[in-house]
């Protein structure tokens, strides 16, 4: 298959505000409320009200006219996505396509969801989790996301000799990094051999390779750069964008961990931003589970094929490191809040505003995730 080769462009859309709720069990709540909550935070951030809004992008918010609604607004775009994670990405590019395509001028990308109250479980057979697809292999045990994931790192293991130690040498660093994040819900750091002293879930994954199911709701609002930089806060630019598919054979573990995939959206989004692997400052991985942080530095080239696990134990991830990674502590310590709290982390360390851990001197942070839809976006603090 030949890649779609990006049009060099000028950045011409630019994240102006930022907003989320608090993370955990919030039962006064559902997914709607949750997101209005993040939105109008979002809109103090840039100084913007819900006037201003003439597109809307809502995830896991299914009852977009109810939303609308609450809002007061009517917006020239609506759309609402999938509930799975890989989506967030997904909202951001559309958002981008959206403006460039002159259908709309600010657009609200908004995100709730109640799943720790509402009892949600990515697991069992009345849950699928990605799609029906999934049902064929249920008589097999393949009943869960954590299934799936630890089938791939048992291959991983088998043909790399990648090993437990080094899934813990992500989680701590997370957790460490989590522990200067007042919003975090998990702060107590723990060593390798602690985290190897935790439960099995599914072996080879241990409870504290999984993610954590909150209550939560983040918001972005993008809009022109034009129009951005007559905005009281420092933007934040879209640099480069690109999405690639893994759907063949995708209701069991690809043999390749989703590499190819990743080099298609990988090469699409460095072309596009004129940068490379060399040229980030900071990673943020979508860390559903430790395994799918592994596939996506070989996938995008941060290392070679069968050599995370070795690059990961030399500290590389952490701040300070060559590459820090999930700076707010992640899906693993912050909160699952499917891809979107990783985003935000990302204005902010390009803004300067990651206190306590804030990456010196970020100039571009590269956004990636691993899955069936293989998302990478490259925030930049500069216009191109």
């Amino acid at each position: 298959m030949s890649d779609i080769m990006p049009v060099n462009q000028k950045s011409s859309v630019a994240v102006v505000g930022i907003g989320h709720t608090s993370y955990g069990r919030l039962p006064e709540h559902d997914a709607c409320s949750l997101g209005l909550w993040a939105l109008n935070n979002a809109l103090d951030d840039c100084g913007l009200s819900h006037d201003d809004i003439d597109g809307l992008i809502l995830n896991r918010i299914t009852d977009y006219q109810r939303f609308a609604t609450l809002c007061n607004i009517n917006p020239a775009y609506t759309l609402t996505t999938p509930a799975h994670g890989r989506f967030s990405a997904v909202c951001v590019q559309t958002a981008v396509a959206v403006i460039q395509a002159g259908l709309a001028s600010v657009v609200a990308l908004v995100y709730g969801n109640n799943g720790r109250s509402a009892g949600v479980r990515y697991a069992g057979t009345s849950a699928p989790y990605d799609s029906e697809a999934g049902g064929l292999w249920f008589p097999y045990g393949m009943t869960s996301p954590s299934a799936y994931h630890a089938l791939m790192m048992q291959r991983h293991m088998a043909k790399y000799g990648t090993n437990e130690r080094q899934l813990g040498a992500i989680a701590s660093t997370f957790r460490r990094h989590a522990c200067v994040n007042p919003d975090a819900v998990m702060r107590k750091p723990y060593s390798v051999d602690e985290y190897l002293a935790s439960p099995f879930i599914c072996e080879p994954l241990r409870l504290l390779d999984h993610c954590l199911i909150n209550d939560g709701g983040v918001a972005m609002i993008v809009t022109t750069a034009e129009r951005a930089a007559d905005m009281p806060g420092k933007p934040v630019f879209v640099r480069g964008h690109g999405q690639a598919s893994s759907f063949s054979h995708s209701d069991f573990p690809p043999d390749d961990f989703w590499g190819d995939a990743m080099q298609r959206a990988g090469r699409h989004s460095y072309a596009m931003a004129g940068l490379g692997p060399a040229d980030m400052d900071g990673l943020m991985i979508y860390d559903n589970f430790t395994p799918t942080v592994l596939f996506s530095l070989e996938g995008f080239g941060y290392c070679g094929r069968g050599e995370s696990g070795v690059w990961v134990e030399e500290g590389h991830l952490a701040i300070g490191g060559r590459f820090p990674a999930n700076t707010s502590g992640g899906h693993l310590s912050e909160s699952y809040m499917q891809g979107w709290n990783l985003h935000i982390e990302a204005v902010r360390q390009l803004r300067g505003t990651a206190a306590g851990r804030q990456i010196e001197q970020a100039r571009h942070i590269h956004y990636m995730a691993a899955a069936p839809i293989v998302s990478s976006i490259i925030y930049a603090g500069e216009p191109r």
